[in-house]
Parts: structure tokens; C-alpha cells; sequence
């Protein structure tokens, strides 16, 4: 370059430096119409070397990006072939410290890619990656010329980015037209596009460094990515939507960007991707349907159906290749529901819910995790949020029960486990919202598959006995439903570790022993089987005392034997139980498991004799009693017995004092219990009743009841009673028995007078003293 350049370039007024790049501009022109292409090299050289790279000197900088910018458009067509030389040193102003100079790089670059028009492709990724710094520029005279140039560049790539392909592509990449057109094995010319021929813009490689830029912080680089995916997307042919979840997962961070701007455009285009993916997916079917069509048309013709070539072009419906990895967006869909955004999470429970629709079978392997996190949005007081959820709930819900088998079955049902069993920082009524929903989740898988529910778990018992213990009977309900449908299935084993479970329970929790144990065991009797039940319980406690057996837990064994023994009397759940007893089915094991557990507490077991009529015992009972300590907790305990014998249950035995012949040893019993009693209310109680047929005793009477020989039975029974009594007695008298409860609680009293009322004008004030 002539000295005059140099210095005109160096110039600090600007319009001598543009004046000289127009003259530098025909230089270059004139060296192209000669084809001294060694003049235009050296010209770029000296621009770069000289000028564009010299940090010292702004101002040869200011005059290097001119000059270039005019060698660009003196080139005019032929620029593609030095593009390379001369937009690198322009792009590497714009790290400059200087603001002069990233703002006259803007200028130039963007004079450059006015010539170079769909060259400018082929530095798309360098273009845009230094464009989202300029954007954030703390310079506003940069801001501005960066927004000119990105607009350029925009307009560039719609016009461009599909169909451009670079004049510097080797003729060895580029199909040959003439041989566009093949033969099929039918003979017919066909056209075909070669896609494989490299564009100047590629998306896929721009997919990377968007994958880095996108998590930028800044407002106006946010701004600035969207605008450009919005732009990207608005382009059919690139297919901007099979790349989603390449940047999908910050794209939701923006939601929450403090900036409403960011979150309206980022919310927007968001709903345009949906739409998208709703558009592509209705397209396959659309495709799946005529191609379905085709073959049932061809059969219908007697055609041969494999010789339908179900991609003619009439079948051909733009978007019908579209790849979408669901799974991916899923994941990320999933993973973002637990963020403290309201707006993210609305947006991502929306997506799943179209998604679940479009492809259901993506969501097999993230249903474990996913439904834990639909249970905490549930147990939330944002009714918005909680109502999308319920119906995502309820439609994954429905896919499980019909495709179990794609589900992992112990992952799901392990999770929900211990969501259960975890202890939430939630409200207790959201607390008991997700509990319920839980459970219906829970029940369910065991409707499907029982078998691999039950050896899911060791601790399941545990997990599932601890919301008895709450107030919300709908809960309770729930998992005693879910209870009785897994021991109703089990083996004895499993059901009597389920009992061990529920004792522990009520051993290990006193409010609950006192406030809940009647109320559980009623319920666990209604759904379940009663016997069964009772037996599992007396064989528990039973073993548990004839094994090494702590002191303190007599007390225990005490009070759930009198819960068991008052339920029995007077609970309708235990209907057919108290049946089978009284009717003394040949099957006599169950009274004889029960006996041997009552003798623990002998004035339940003596109820319990009175009940199925054995008199005879329940009077040696009652000769045995007075050899042992008779407590203020046993004096309690018959005061309420005398107030039972008063209830519809005992109405057969008031009976049976009509005949005191062959029921003398009722008469013994009543008449030894009185003698027992203190003279209290249940005093008068006994003695007026035995009092209001004391005419019939005097009557004298010929005849005489068949005797019955129950010797042996009765000492075989008494011998245990006596035995344990014994053991009884010597633990208690290295350890004092603390005064148990008469019924475990007095709601069970209450319960128990409710059936006095129609008898007697009975007051139990004194029971419950």
C-alpha cells in the first residue's frame, strides 16, 4: 500500500480514514480486474500484520477493520476465496479493550457479511458466539452496532441456511446433477435430493457451542440466545426440535430469570416447541394412517401388498422423519419439576401431561422417580399446581395398571414406601393429602401383582402400621385395606410378623396404646379374619412370656389382653367370633389358644369362661384367684365384668340362672365373684340380680340335668391357669406390676355402657374411677 494509505488509515478524523478506504476499496478493485491476486494478498496482509493486530496503537486498529472492510467489498463476488484472511483479524478486535474498536468491528463485519451474503455461514458459530458477549456489552454505542450486525445475519440464515453451499466446496463433495435421477426395479426415472451435500450453515455444529452459551447469566445474552432459537425454530428444513434436549434444561432455568422480559419470550417459545412436537407427532399418525390405507387399497386390488412402496411421494408429509428423543426431554422435564419455581414447574407438569399423551412409553423407567415428586406438588397449597398434578397423577396412574410389566415394580413401589416413612416438613393436612394418594398407588400395585409385593420389603409392616396412629381416618382406612389384602394372602409366618409388628407398635407408643389400640384392633378384626387375628395375637404374647420375658412388659401383656377380651364382648366387628365360641364347635383349639393367653389376665379369662358357658371353670377360676395376690387393678377389672354381665352379650347366662339345678356352679361363680367384690355399685348390681330369682333357687324340683363329666378338661385347663399364675406371682414379686388401665382407655367404657342403656340405668362413673 502507498504511503498516503497508511496514513489516510491512521487518520484521526473518520472521514479521511473512510475517504481512504474508498480509495483502498477501487485499488483492490482494479488489482481484480488485472488478476493480481499477489497485490490483493499483500494489501490483506499488510491490514493485518500492520494494522488490525497492532495493540499498541488503537488508532491503526480503527484504520486496519476499515481497510478490510473495503478489501471485502472491492472483492465483491470473489471475496468467498479470501474471506478467511480477512475476517479472523476483525473478529479478534472484538475482544479489544478499547469500546472504539469493538464497536468499528461490528461495522466492519457487518459490511463484510453484506458482501459475503451465505459465505458468512461458514463463521456462523464465531460470529454468533462473539455476538453474545457484545449484546451484554457495557458500551451502548457496541450494543447498538452488534444489534445492526445480528440483524443482518438473521436475515442471512432464513435466506440461506438450508439451501447455501459454500464456492469453496471441493467439486469432489458436490453431487453431480446429471446423475440425479436413478432407475427403480420397476424401470421409472426417479429424482432424488442428495442430503448429505455440506452447507455453509450447520446446525449440528452450532448445537455445541450453544450447548456453552446458553448458560449465560446475563439478561441481555439471554434475550439475545432466545431470539435466535425462535429464529432457528421458524426454519422447517433444520429441524431445530430434535436438538431440544441439547439445550433444553437451561432453556427452563430462564423461566425463573429475574428479568419478566426473559421469562415472557423464554415462556412463548417454550409453547411454540410444544406445538411442535403435538404437530410432528399428529403428523406420523397422519402418515401411519395413509401408509395403513395403501396396503389394505392394494390388498382390496388383489396387488402384491410387498411391493407397495410406502414412501411414494404422494405419502410424503414435511416433518414425518422428525426425530424426537423423548426420553431425554422426559428426564430433563422430571428433574426440573423440583425446582422452587412455580412457573417452571407449571410449565414442566404441562409438557408431561401432552407428553404422556404422544409417547406414553418414555415414561416407563421415570414413573419411580417422577411420582415422588407429583406427591410433594400435591401435598402443596397452590391449588394450580396441585390440580395439574392430580391429573398427571391419575393419568400415570391408569398407564401403570394396564403396562405394569415395562414399570420397574420394586422401585416404584420401594419409593413410595419410603415416602411414606419419611418425615416431611409439610403441613400435617398436605401431609395426609400425598399420604393418601400414596396408599391408592400402593394398593393398587398390589391388586396387580401380590406376589411380587409381598417380598418386596421386610420393613413394610413398620412403614404401614405408623399412620394408625394419626387422625385422619381416611388414611388409617386406607392402610388397613391395603393390610387385610396383603395378610389375607400370606402365609402364618408373615401374618404373625405382622402382629409381632403391631404390638411393638402399641409396647413402643403409650399415647397410642392408650388413645388408638382398641379403635386398631377393632378395625384390623373388621378387615381381616377375627380368629385368625386373636390367635396370632395370643400366640405372640404367649411366646413372648413363656420366653425370656421382661418385667415392665407384664403390664403391656395385661392391658392388650383386656382390649382383646372387652372387643370380644362387646365390639360388632367380632360377631362370628363370639359365635364360634359359645357355639363350642367341635374344634375346640381356638378357646384352649385363647385360654392359655387369658390366664395372664385372670379376670378376663374368667369373662371369658362365663361367656362360652363353662360354669364349672369359671368357678374353679374363681377358687384358684383368692390363692394368688388379688390387686386394686383385678378388683377394677371384675367391677367392670359385673357391669358386663349386665349387656346383651350375657343375656344367655341371666337366662341360665332360671336353672339353678343344672347350672349350680354359675350360681357358685356369681356368688364367689360377690363374695370377691368390695360392697360397691357392682356389688348392689351382682347382688340384685342374684336377689330377683332367689324364689327359684328355694323351689324345690324332682328332676335333675344330665351331668356332664368336663373333669379332666377342666383340670387340664385349670393346670395351665395355675402354672402360669404361678410364674405370674414370682415375677411379680421381684418386680412390683405397675396398675394397668381397666380397658385400655375410656372410650371402650363408653362404648361398653352404650350397650347397658336399654337393661339398666347403669353408671359406670365408678369403672372409670
Amino acid at each position: 500500500m502507498d504511503k498516503s494509505i497508511k496514513r489516510g488509515l491512521v487518520d484521526r478524523i473518520y472521514e479521511k480514514r473512510k475517504a481512504t478506504a474508498l480509495e483502498l476499496e477501487r485499488i483492490v478493485s482494479e488489482a481484480l480486474q488485472n488478476n493480481d491476486t499477489d497485490t490483493i494478498k499483500n494489501i490483506i496482509k499488510q491490514l493485518r500484520n500492520e494494522f488490525a493486530y497492532n495493540i499498541h496503537e488503537p488508532q491503526a486498529r480503527y484504520g486496519g477493520l476499515i481497510g478490510l472492510a473495503a478489501v471485502a467489498i472491492g472483492l465483491g463476488s470473489e471475496l468467498p476465496y479470501y474471506l478467511n484472511s480477512i475476517i479472523h483479524p476483525v473478529i479478534a478486535c472484538f475482544g479489544d479493550n478499547d469500546a472504539n474498536v469493538r464497536y468499528y468491528a461490528s461495522e466492519a463485519l457487518y459490511n463484510i457479511a453484506k458482501v459475503a451474503k451465505g459465505e458468512i455461514l461458514l463463521y456462523f458459530n464465531e460470529i454468533f458466539d462473539i455476538s453474545c458477549k457484545l449484546v451484554a456489552d457495557p458500551d451502548n454505542s457496541v450494543k447498538n452496532g452488534a444489534d445492526i450486525l445480528d440483524r443482518l445475519i438473521k436475515d442471512i440464515v432464513c435466506e440461506k441456511a438450508t439451501s447455501y453451499v459454500s464456492v469453496l466446496t471441493p467439486p469432489s463433495q458436490i453431487p453431480n446433477t446429471k446423475s440425479s435421477t436413478v432407475i427403480d426395479k420397476d424401470g421409472n426415472h426417479v429424482q432424488y435430493y442428495d442430503p448429505q451435500t455440506p452447507k455453509a450453515f450447520s446446525i449440528a455444529k452450532f448445537i455445541p457451542l450453544l450447548k456453552e452459551r446458553i448458560y449465560a447469566t446475563n439478561t441481555y445474552t439471554r434475550l439475545y440466545i432466545v431470539s435466535w432459537l425462535i429464529l432457528l425454530y421458524s426454519i422447517p428444513d433444520l429441524e431445530l426440535i430434535s436438538y431440544l434436549p441439547s439445550f433444553f434444561d437451561p432453556l427452563l432455568i430462564y423461566l425463573k430469570s429475574p428479568l419478566n422480559d426473559v421469562k415472557v419470550i423464554t415462556e412463548n417459545f417454550l409453547k411454540l416447541l410444544l406445538q411442535e412436537i403435538k404437530k410432528i407427532h399428529e403428523i406420523k399418525l397422519l402418515k401411519k394412517r395413509k401408509e395403513t390405507e395403501l396396503v389394505e387399497n392394494s390388498a382390496k386390488n388383489n396387488d402384491d401388498v410387498s411391493k407397495v412402496d410406502a414412501d411414494d411421494d404422494d405419502l410424503y408429509i414435511s416433518g414425518q422423519n422428525t426425530v424426537i428423543d423423548y426420553a431425554k426431554i422426559i428426564d430433563i422435564l422430571v428433574n426440573n419439576l423440583e425446582s422452587n419455581d412455580v412457573l417452571i414447574k407449571s410449565t414442566c407438569l404441562e409438557w408431561l401431561i401432552n407428553l404422556l399423551e404422544i409417547s406414553p412409553e418414555s415414561f416407563y423407567m421415570l414413573i419411580p422417580k417422577l411420582l415422588v415428586i407429583l406427591l410433594n406438588i400435591i401435598s402443596t397449597d397452590n391449588s394450580n399446581l396441585q390440580s395439574v398434578a392430580l391429573d398427571l397423577n391419575s393419568k400415570l396412574a391408569t398407564l401403570v395398571s394396564t403396562n405394569q410389566n415395562a414399570i420397574n415394580f420394586s422401585l416404584l413401589t420401594n419409593n413410595l414406601l419410603l415416602e411414606l416413612s419419611s418425615n416431611s416438613n409439610v403441613t400435617s393436612q398436605a401431609s395426609d393429602l400425598k399420604k393418601l394418594y400414596a396408599f391408592d398407588w400402593l394398593i393398587m400395585l398390589q391388586n396387580k401383582d401380590p406376589d411380587n409385593f409381598m417380598e418386596l420389603t421386610d420393613n413394610i409392616f413398620k412403614i404401614l402400621l405408623k399412620p394408625l396412629n394419626g387422625s385422619n381416618e381416611m388414611i388409617i382406612n386406607k392402610v388397613l385395606s391395603l393390610l387385610s389384602k396383603i395378610l389375607n394372602s400370606s402365609n402364618e409366618k408373615y401374618f404373625n410378623n405382622f402382629m409381632i409388628e403391631l404390638l411393638n407398635l402399641l409396647k413402643n407408643d403409650t399415647k397410642l396404646l392408650d388413645s388408638k389400640s382398641d379403635f386398631i384392633i377393632k378395625k384390623i378384626c373388621k378387615y381381616l379374619n377375627s380368629e385368625r387375628v386373636f390367635r396370632s395375637i395370643s400366640n405372640v404374647l404367649l411366646q413372648n412370656f413363656e420366653s425370656d420375658f421382661k418385667y415392665s412388659d407384664l403390664n403391656f401383656v395385661s392391658i392388650v389382653i383386656q382390649i382383646l377380651n372387652n372387643n370380644l364382648i362387646i365390639a360388632p366387628e367380632l360377631g362370628d367370633l363370639r359365635k364360634a365360641l359359645i357355639e363350642k364347635s367341635q374344634d375346640n383349639n381356638l378357646f384352649e389358644n385363647l385360654f392359655k393367653c387369658w390366664c395372664l389376665n385372670s379376670p378376663s379369662l374368667l369373662c371369658l369362661t362365663l361367656l362360652t358357658s363353662r360354669y364349672e371353670l369359671s368357678y374353679n377360676i374363681i377358687n384358684q384367684m383368692v390363692k394368688y395376690e388379688i390387686n386394686i387393678n383385678i378388683l377394677i377389672q371384675l367391677d367392670l365384668l359385673i357391669q358386663l354381665l349386665e349387656s346383651p352379650i350375657f343375656a344367655k347366662l341371666r337366662l341360665d340362672l332360671l336353672d339353678p339345678v343344672a347350672n349350680k356352679y354359675l350360681y357358685k361363680c356369681l356368688y364367689g365373684l360377690l363374695m370377691l367384690l368390695p360392697q360397691s355399685n357392682s356389688f348392689k348390681i351382682l347382688q340384685n340380680r342374684l336377689s330377683s330369682i332367689s324364689s327359684i333357687v328355694k323351689l324345690k324340683t324332682e328332676s335333675k340335668a344330665p351331668v356332664v363329666d368336663t373333669s379332666a378338661e377342666n383340670d387340664k385347663l385349670l393346670e395351665s391357669f395355675n402354672k402360669y399364675q404361678e410364674r405370674l406371682q414370682e415375677l411379680k414379686d421381684h418386680n412390683d406390676l405397675a396398675t394397668s388401665q381397666p380397658l385400655g382407655n375410656s372410650d371402650t367404657i363408653d362404648s361398653a355402657s352404650a350397650f347397658f342403656k336399654d337393661d339398666l340405668p347403669l353408671e359406670t362413673s365408678s369403672v372409670k374411677q
